[in-house]
């Protein structure tokens, strides 16, 4: 079973097997488009039969942050078989494949968007956001006190540098979210959308929205606000078009604070569990996470469990000034790499998962585990 990388001439056959497998259509005019962006953002894999491409995925080379960090991660797309292809491995050589591939070239991290996310977990990835969508009425667009400054809208064709200084600021406080090239950001993240900024008196660029507006309703797939005067600002900004729109909804980070201080809180409020992410190289993301020593126990032994990379099959002992690997014999917490990337990524804490069964070790050890990390709150608001 031969895994080979696509080139630019086999593109076509794998957008025709994404089409097949996922149920859309390219349409003509968008063909050289996918095209371009495929050759700026994507390596493409795949395994032949009888000379035509049975199974492949998308493999898109990016950084996220985690903190002031950028770290290497590996984005897995297009994941797709020809039915009667299916059940004969190439998924599972094909995912195998580019994990290995990734931990010899120093990924921190992997990510993908999940058609199931059972099938996923069985390769280590794991949930690591959430999104929260509400749904407002009329009625709830009621504006608050004006904020001091102003809005200026945008759109693709005037994309302003100043929403890529927005935005990184606010992904260095959500570890996972991904570092967009302006590129990134004309070819993947505006589509349709108009943008609006809100500047404060000095005219310091401190929040946005991404939104759409048709059929009498505003989506809002982004509200990124600095500050309490620019979230003000943008809210203020939406209730403007009250006379436009029957209904608005937004999509956010789930602890946005803006949902709590609507006049009614209690509207339609969706929130989906989103991305599923995997360390690739344990030792390595354990040496430059930054554990809080100020309190806590001055080290603790993690007993990893990866099926796919034997490189992470370890007993990690964690010190304030290393990461040592030793035999199994330490007392410490027993884990997978799936739990391990919750854990750190800040999705969720290591007591919640003892209490489901899926960390094991003395209450205590999972405790002080618990006391070194950061108070990180992950957030991924892209898709690939």
């Amino acid at each position: 079973m031969k895994i080979h990388r696509l080139e630019e001439n086999q593109f076509m056959e794998a957008i025709q097997l994404s089409e097949y497998a996922f149920q859309y259509t390219v349409n003509k005019e968008q063909i050289a488009g996918q095209i371009e962006t495929m050759k700026k953002h994507h390596l493409v894999y795949g395994i032949n039969e009888n000379d035509r491409l049975a199974a492949k995925f998308h493999f898109l080379p990016l950084e996220v942050y985690s903190g002031d960090r950028k770290l290497k991660m590996g984005g897995l797309a297009g994941v797709a078989t020809y039915p009667e292809y299916r059940r004969q491995g190439y998924v599972n050589e094909l995912l195998r494949f580019i994990l290995v591939k990734m931990y010899s070239e120093g990924y921190a991290l992997s990510m993908l968007h999940p058609f199931s996310v059972p099938f996923y977990r069985k390769y280590g990835w794991e949930l690591f956001s959430n999104r929260l969508t509400i749904t407002l009425s009329k009625g709830d667009l009621v504006r608050k006190k004006q904020a001091a400054g102003k809005i200026k809208r945008y759109t693709k064709d005037s994309h302003p540098q100043e929403i890529e200084h927005i935005y990184n600021q606010y992904a260095k406080q959500h570890p996972g979210m991904l570092v967009r090239s302006t590129s990134w950001w004309l070819q993947s993240v505006y589509d349709t959308k108009h943008a609006a900024v809100f500047y404060d008196t000095r005219n310091n660029p401190l929040g946005y929205l991404l939104y759409r507006i048709g059929e009498h309703k505003m989506t809002v797939s982004e509200f990124v606000p600095l500050t309490p005067e620019a979230r003000i600002g943008l809210w203020n900004y939406i209730c403007q078009h009250d006379s436009m729109v029957d209904s608005v909804s937004i999509t956010a980070h789930e602890r946005e604070p803006l949902f709590h201080i609507l006049p009614e809180p209690r509207v339609p409020a969706k929130l989906t569990p989103y991305f599923m992410a995997r360390i690739i190289h344990a030792e390595a993301f354990l040496k430059q996470y930054p554990f809080n020593w100020s309190s806590g126990p001055k080290e603790i032994a993690l007993h990893l469990k990866d099926t796919i990379l034997d490189g992470n099959q370890k007993s990690f002992v964690i010190k304030k000034d290393n990461i040592e690997t030793q035999s199994g014999d330490m007392e410490g917490i027993s884990l997978s790499i799936n739990e391990l990337t919750a854990i750190l990524l800040g999705y969720k804490t290591p007591v919640e998962l003892f209490d489901a069964g899926l960390v094991s070790g003395s209450q205590q050890t999972v405790q002080d585990f618990q006391d070194l990390l950061p108070d990180y709150t992950p957030f991924f608001y892209d898709f690939f």
